[in-house]
């Protein structure tokens, strides 16, 4: 009784496992047909699947490594030489080269330049925070202030800090400082040191 249980048993098997594919194959959805994709589940095709994968990895390597090789260093190439633009407003003169736009004041006694963080040249951008970085020779400490001609007054968020130095090559003691324009017009940035002062003037649109 024990030898003829045995084959019963495992062909009870064999049928439950039959019903658990065509379970798991029905679990798409009522009515939908299994993607495409689930036919790299069966065993069946996972050989073809895996020779597919390697033979598409050494194929697409060099295709990836000689497009990179190619690609040419647009930034040094695009980079404009320092020129003085038209940008600034009432005289100021506007410097575009490697790096941010410059501007450079006009002093008594002094030299004064500053370096907008800006995206592009001048007109700034209003309502917004614009970090710019001032070097000016002299004497003593920084004091700074922004104003229209009608009185009113940038908000200096913060600074002048000042700087042990920098990769930006003017003459100088450097700070740096963050204005807030809250209107449109040509702003008069005014510094002044111990024994010199200068001014820039920054449109603001």
């Amino acid at each position: 009784m024990r030898m003829v249980a045995r084959p019963r048993l495992a062909a009870g098997a064999a049928a439950v496992a039959v019903g658990v594919a065509a379970a798991v194959s029905g679990c798409t959805g009522a009515g939908e047909r299994p993607p495409t994709g689930a036919a790299s589940a069966n065993p069946s095709t996972s050989p073809a699947a895996s020779s597919g994968a390697a033979s598409a990895s050494p194929s697409a390597s060099p295709a990836v490594s000689s497009g990179a090789a190619s690609a040419p260093p647009q930034t040094s190439a695009s980079s404009p030489s320092a020129v003085v633009t038209g940008e600034g407003c009432n005289g100021t003169q506007v410097l575009l080269g490697n790096g941010f736009p410059e501007v450079r004041g006009t002093a008594e006694g002094a030299e004064l330049w500053g370096l907008l963080f800006t995206k592009g040249p001048p007109p700034l951008p209003r309502g917004e925070e614009v970090k710019i970085v001032w070097r000016m020779t002299g004497e003593g400490p920084l004091q700074i202030r922004a104003t229209l001609p009608d009185g009113t007054r940038a908000k200096l968020a913060w600074g002048p800090e000042e700087h042990g130095g920098s990769s930006w090559r003017r003459p100088g003691q450097e700070w740096g400082t963050g204005f807030v324009f809250p209107e449109r017009g040509c702003w008069k940035v005014e510094l002044t040191r111990t024994r010199s002062s200068g001014h820039v003037w920054l449109p603001v649109r």
